[in-house]
C-alpha cells in the first residue's frame, strides 16, 4: 500500500475516534452537543421550563426535613436486622429495554459498594417508583408511599445522573450547598439571577465528617444557573483551575458517606 495514502487512512480513523469517543461500557458517545454536557447542565436543560417546585433544580419540595439532619432518622430509609438497607423501587413500562439497562447497571453500583439494596416492589408502602416524566429529579430522603424519581429517557438516562438523582433519594443535598460549602468553592452572585439565589442556600448538613468533593456525583459544575452563558457561577479555591462537576458516577467519598450515614459495616 502507498505510505501516502496508509498516512491519509490512519489520519482519518483518529479524527473519527476522537469525535465519536467510546465510553466505559463500550457503546459510543451521541454526537449531539448536549452529550457532553456536564451532569449539571443537562439535569438543569432537561427541567427547564417543569411545572413542578424544584429547588437547587431538582429537588422536588415536600414537607420533609433534611434527611442528612433528621430527627430519630425518620428521613432515612430502614436497617434490617441482616445490616442491610433495602429501598423497594418499580421502574414504569414506559422505559425501554435499553433505558431499564442503564438504571439497573446504576442501581448495581450501590450494592457492590455500599449496604443499600434497590430491591424489586413487591406490597411495600415506603418505594421509589422510577418514571419516564418531564425532567431529572427527585425527594431528598425517604418521604413515605410511592415516591416518584423522574429520569426523563431523552436527558437523564446517564449513569451517572441516576445515581445522582438516587443519592438525593437516600438522603443527600448538592454538594456545593454544604454547610461549609464558602471555604472551597466562591458563589459568584453577579452570574446569578437574583430570583434564582435560593438556589445556592447552604443546608444544615452534618458532611458525615468527611472532606468537600470537587469530584462528587452530587456536584454542580461551574456554571450551574449562570445567566451570562460562559461565567462561571462556582469557582473552586484557593485553586481555580480544580475540575468540579462530572457526569460518570458516584465517587469514593459518596460512597463514603453513604456508608457512615446509614451505618454500613466498613
Amino acid at each position: 500500500m502507498d505510505h501516502k495514502f496508509a498516512f491519509t487512512i490512519l489520519a482519518l480513523l483518529l479524527s473519527l475516534s476522537k469525535a465519536y469517543p467510546v465510553t466505559e461500557d463500550g457503546g459510543e458517545e451521541g454526537t449531539h452537543l448536549e452529550d457532553h454536557l456536564d451532569l449539571s447542565r443537562r439535569i438543569l436543560e432537561a427541567n427547564n421550563g417543569s411545572s413542578q417546585m424544584l429547588v437547587e433544580g431538582d429537588l422536588l419540595i415536600t414537607n420533609t426535613k433534611n434527611a442528612m439532619i433528621c430527627y430519630m432518622n425518620i428521613c432515612l430509609w430502614p436497617k434490617s436486622a441482616n445490616g442491610l438497607v433495602e429501598v423497594p423501587y418499580v421502574i414504569s413500562s414506559g422505559f425501554s429495554t435499553s433505558d431499564i439497562q442503564v438504571i439497573q447497571s446504576a442501581i448495581n453500583a450501590f450494592s457492590s459498594k455500599t449496604c443499600i439494596r434497590f430491591t424489586p416492589w413487591t406490597s411495600q408502602s415506603d418505594y421509589l417508583s422510577i418514571e419516564n416524566l418531564y425532567g431529572c429529579y427527585s425527594s431528598i430522603g425517604k418521604i413515605g408511599g410511592k415516591q416518584v424519581v423522574s429520569l426523563m429517557e431523552s436527558t437523564c438516562l446517564i449513569g451517572g445522573i441516576v445515581q445522582h438523582e438516587l443519592n438525593h433519594a437516600l438522603g443527600f443535598y448538592h454538594e456545593h450547598v454544604r454547610s461549609d460549602r464558602d471555604r472551597y468553592v466562591r458563589i459568584n452572585w453577579k452570574y446569578v439571577d437574583p430570583n434564582e439565589t435560593f438556589n445556592f442556600d447552604k443546608q444544615n448538613t452534618t458532611n458525615e465528617i468527611t472532606a468537600y468533593d470537587y469530584g462528587s456525583v452530587m456536584h454542580y459544575g461551574r456554571t450551574a444557573f449562570t445567566i451570562k452563558p460562559g461565567m462561571d457561577t462556582i469557582t473552586p479555591i484557593p485553586d481555580e483551575t480544580a475540575q468540579i462537576g462530572q457526569r460518570n458516577g458516584l465517587s469514593q467519598s459518596d460512597i463514603l458517606r453513604i456508608n457512615k450515614l446509614y451505618g454500613c459495616c466498613e
